[in-house]
């Protein structure tokens, strides 16, 4: 838990935090709360922000908490789809809590938006299509994390600017996971796994071949990970 001058964020907004860093102009897209949005400027991490969601009664949950802060002159709040509602060029922008082939979307339609913002990514599903994306997208992926938040575990991508291409193997489980194995990738290595036998039952009981070979290679992938961190 972080904290910034009343302003606390959970292990997964932290994270999160983090790998934005310092940069002068921040987006958030889907801002939700805009909690994120008022510790990244109360902390002094960010000069400001843009706060958007989809429709104006998604944005009246950050206006209180930034009005409330006396934040409101350093945030745009922008109404609309994606990075197409951002008004003005950003160094960062976070679009967290969505599923993967959302955020997907996102990048492919609001590149003209993004431009070389540093994306900062926390699919709750489809992180492997969000990662085939962001390479067809023309970004790489420079840092990876996995964060436990009670039972949870996410993982939060970043990428920027440049020329790309991932196996299968890094699809799945991520190219900087990969490369570091950090410990807190067992717990989400166990899940994925627990997750694709299940669904290999599943499609083996209905006789569904197309669906079981690359299940198979997902139980392949997770078991070679497991037993290079726990030998």
């Amino acid at each position: 838990m972080r904290e910034s001058r009343g302003i606390s964020l959970d292990p997964r907004l932290s994270m999160i935090a983090r790998l934005v860093g310092s940069c002068e102009c921040y987006a958030d897209i889907g801002c939700d709360h805009g909690r994120l949005g008022a510790f990244l400027l109360k902390s002094g991490q960010c000069q400001r922000a843009l706060l958007t969601d989809i429709s104006e009664p998604s944005l009246q949950k950050a206006r209180d908490l930034i009005a409330l802060l006396g934040l409101s002159e350093r945030v745009d709040f922008c109404v609309g789809d994606g990075a197409l509602a951002l008004t003005r060029l950003v160094d960062a922008a976070v679009i967290a809590g969505m599923g993967g082939s959302t955020i997907a979307r996102i990048i492919r339609e609001g590149g003209a938006h993004l431009k070389d913002a540093r994306l900062v990514l926390q699919p709750n599903v489809a992180a492997p299509e969000l990662r085939g994306a962001l390479s067809a997208c023309g970004y790489a992926i420079c840092d990876e994390r996995v964060v436990q938040d009670g039972r949870r575990s996410y993982v939060i991508i970043v990428a920027h600017r440049g020329v790309s291409s991932y196996s299968k193997k890094q699809l799945t489980v991520g190219p900087v996971l990969l490369e570091r194995m950090p410990a807190e990738l067992v717990p989400l290595a166990r899940f994925r796994l627990r997750v694709a036998q299940k669904a290999l039952k599943g499609a083996s009981a209905s006789g569904d071949a197309a669906q079981m070979r690359p299940l198979m290679d997902e139980i392949g992938i997770w078991e070679e990970v497991l037993s290079c961190l726990q030998p």
